[in-house]
């Protein structure tokens, strides 16, 4: 009934397994891949006909993780797979970056690839199996696909570099690197490092590259067992007459537009050459209009990419390594914890950083569980920046990489936890766009976090590089402009340091770039980026050392962990009433950190006295401040130490006689007490009169020694001798069994003291308490 084929090959020391021919038969290509226990199924399917007038190739990736793979129901109301997570948004881009320049030119049929995770066994990442798993599914379908293409993650540890590593080994090294290419060349590059040199970076990409030649020669021995017959595609009519025509027409029109440095000028230059173009042919074919609109543009970069390597001129009228004039602001923002203005050019960014407690923490529900993200960055690229009208809502797939990208770029250079307590948000608003924006977001967002007064170890700058490839000659750009972006050959973005790289994307839209290029390109945006950190430290060269007026504060203590019960109370109270009474935010660790946070230091200082209070332990012979909270008619409780209660009793209240407590204390009122003593019970016996209650020192004790009894000293007691077992006591009922309840006596007023204790009952006495002789 299956038909299966299947390849297996020993790799970064798992055994890794394409097959096809058991599941999803029905789409044109369908590979399930497995490394370890993590599986990947991917489905391509391919429409036979292209849509009319449709001139662009409709490829959509989708990328999904299925919850079951990790034995999880997923969170939520609904229980179910739902829109794309930020993981699932940036795979999904990951597999396409690198397919999508390797189907040909004009090749315009609809693809869907789905690639979905089956099985996860948490220390093989999905993400590299699913790009493996598309190449492998694209090459069986059939369709035109230039491929296949291999996939490999790089770490780098104590000097070594690591294939495919664990997560643990990810976040004990320098390095987390994504690279993908085909058998000659690399055609997409990812990473996020720890400040490390442009020769260890360039290693690490060649490293992966040399490591996934098993996998792209795996795919081509299971395609030679499995392919489908591949696609014949129509043959490609001449237009050459059609673009010499449109050259003679408007093509030193073009030229002289590209000579405008402003975009906008240039911009409406070259849209008034395009409709003069569309004027010449308005009464062609739907189909010659749009070649002649394909043609157009390819005259375009023509005349572009020639100038740049003939002439070494670029758009505008740079050369290939200067960097467009910089201007950096911080502090743009009053009310903002940390802010900056940054504008390289016609790109600008908005930076803004944002402080707030641990309530604040991105709450991440993926394969791995529960997880808590204290640093977010958000890039935002309304249509307005390009001075265009379009949607504007959601970020999209393009706004979610970018934001990512800076992500990485900041992260490594940010303090831990324990050396700063806040939530971070970063958020990058594009307010022109020319040029790299997601570097700018780099740029402004290092500035924003120091302006915020976040201790990070080393500003941080980016720059994005381009390529002009023809045969063997090239050029490589810094600091492209969008144009040179749209027609060049490589996006190639680079931030970090002065002491080394952050993060590194490249994506190419050739077959591929060599060694040489990428050794060229990384050594020449060494240059750039440390020219924009100079232009950068003329706003701001080093972190504030105090937080805005505006920005919460943060207190750390640490209580015993057999103490955070006694702090959070029974069902929460007493951690709802620390918060209710002082207004400070507390949050408890299970380890016992505890964190207080106010914009009012009088505020957390007040619950951080509360706490100490709760989990000290009270000193005899000190005084402290108390609460009265509870009067009894043997004498007061007093709540003096948050959550310690202490017994004022009504002989320790004043030196005279206090016939009433009520009549000296109340309930809410504030005295001063000395701890007399803590028995073992861990009760508390405290005192006022030897405290003055305006200002707390300690008074000496006036109260007159008890006299001692008639006799004077008796000395001691003796050895009584053996008394005999005298019997079980029990309450010391009198002979005669159980006399029942006893009877009310009403108010006796307060009992007289007697003489001595062996005198004779007086007269008035009830009889109950005289003698048998009386």
């Amino acid at each position: 009934m299956f038909d299966i084929k299947k390849q297996e090959i020993q790799w970064g020391g798992q055994t890794l397994t394409l097959e096809t021919g058991r599941v999803a038969r029905q789409a044109d290509g369908a590979v399930v891949a497995t490394l370890g226990e993590t599986v990947v199924l991917c489905a391509v399917t391919a429409a036979r006909s292209v849509k009319e007038g449709q001139d662009f190739f409709p490829l959509t990736v989708h990328y999904q993780e299925k919850y079951f793979s990790s034995g999880r129901i997923p969170g939520g109301f609904f229980k179910r797979e739902r829109g794309a997570t930020e993981k699932e948004t940036l795979v999904s881009r990951l597999i396409d970056r690198p397919v999508r320049p390797l189907f040909p030119e004009g090749f315009y049929n609809e693809i869907n690839v789905i690639a979905q995770v089956l099985s996860y066994d948490g220390e093989n990442e999905p993400d590299i199996l699913a790009m493996i798993a598309a190449s492998a599914a694209l090459t069986l379908s059939g369709v035109p696909f230039m491929g296949p293409i291999g996939a490999a993650r790089v770490g780098y540890k104590d000097g070594e570099y690591i294939l495919n590593p664990t997560d643990a080994q990810v976040a004990e090294g320098d390095l987390d690197l994504v690279v993908a290419g085909t058998h000659d060349a690399v055609m997409m590059v990812e990473s996020e490092a720890k400040e490390l040199s442009e020769d260890v970076m360039l290693g690490a990409v060649m490293f992966g590259h040399r490591e996934m030649q098993k996998v792209i020669d795996a795919i081509i021995d299971l395609a030679e067992a499995a392919a489908k017959d591949p696609w014949e595609l129509a043959a490609q009519p001449d237009t050459s007459a059609m673009k010499a025509k449109l050259k003679k027409l408007v093509g030193k029109d073009i030229a002289a537009a590209y000579k405008l440095i402003n975009k906008s000028d240039r911009s409406n230059a070259l849209n008034a050459a395009r409709a003069k173009a569309k004027e010449a042919f308005a009464d062609a074919s739907p189909q010659d209009q749009m070649v002649a609109s394909k043609l157009v543009k390819k005259l375009e970069a023509e005349i572009v990419r020639t100038a740049i390597l003939k002439d070494g001129r670029r758009i505008d009228g740079r050369d290939t390594k200067t960097v467009r004039p910089i201007v950096a602001e911080a502090h743009f923002l009053p009310r903002a914890h940390g802010s900056a203005l940054f504008t390289r050019g016609e790109t600008q960014s908005i930076s803004t950083c944002t402080l707030g407690t641990k309530d604040a923490e991105q709450m991440i529900d993926g394969l791995n569980g529960l997880r808590y993200e204290h640093f977010m960055l958000h890039y935002n690229f309304p249509p307005y920046s390009v001075g265009e009208v379009g949607r504007f809502g959601a970020p999209g797939r393009r706004e979610v990489g970018h934001g990512k990208l800076a992500w990485r770029a900041l992260h490594g250079v940010l303090p831990t936890k324990e050396e700063f307590p806040y939530t971070i948000r970063l958020t990058s608003d594009i307010t022109e766009s020319n040029g790299s924006s997601s570097m700018a977001t780099v740029c402004g967002g290092s500035l924003a976090l120091m302006d915020a007064g976040v201790p990070i170890k080393r500003p941080v700058s980016g720059i994005a590089m381009g390529l002009i490839l023809e045969g063997k000659d090239f050029a490589v750009l810094s600091d492209i402009l969008g144009d040179e972006d749209h027609l060049g050959d490589m996006d190639f973005k680079v931030a970090g340091t002065s002491e080394g790289i952050t993060s590194l994307q490249m994506d190419i839209k050739i077959a591929g770039i060599t060694e040489e290029i990428m050794k060229v390109a990384l050594h020449q945006a060494s240059d750039g980026r440390a020219h924009i950190l100079g232009e950068m430290a003329k706003a701001l060269d080093h972190t504030r050392t105090e937080l805005s007026a505006h920005a919460p504060r943060i207190e750390t203590m640490t209580v015993p962990k057999e103490k955070i019960r006694d702090v959070i109370g029974t069902g929460g109270k007493v951690i709802r009433e620390i918060v209710a009474q002082t207004g400070a935010k507390v949050d408890i660790e299970d380890d016992g950190t505890v964190k207080i946070s106010s914009s009012d230091l009088d505020k957390i200082e007040a619950a951080k006295n509360w706490i100490i209070g709760i989990v000290a332990e009270p000193e005899v012979g000190k005084v402290y401040t108390g609460k009265v909270v509870n009067l009894v008619d043997f004498g007061a409780f007093v709540n003096f130490m948050g959550g310690r209660d202490g017994l004022v009793h009504v002989s320790e209240i004043k030196n005279e006689r206090v016939a009433k407590v009520s009549d000296v204390l109340s309930e809410g009122q504030e005295v001063k007490v000395k701890v007399l003593e803590v028995d073992q019970r861990g009760k508390v016996r405290l005192s006022m009169r030897v405290v003055d209650q305006e200002t707390g020192a300690e008074l000496e004790d006036t109260r007159p020694a008890r006299e001692p009894r008639e006799g004077g000293d008796r000395g001691p007691r003796g050895d009584r001798g053996d008394r005999g077992d005298r019997g079980d006591r029990g309450d010391r009922r009198r002979e005669g069994g159980d006399r029942g309840p006893r009877r009310d006596r009403g108010d006796r007023g307060p009992r007289r003291e007697r003489d001595n204790d062996d005198g004779p009952a007086p007269e008035f006495a009830p009889a109950f308490l005289k003698r048998d002789d009386d």
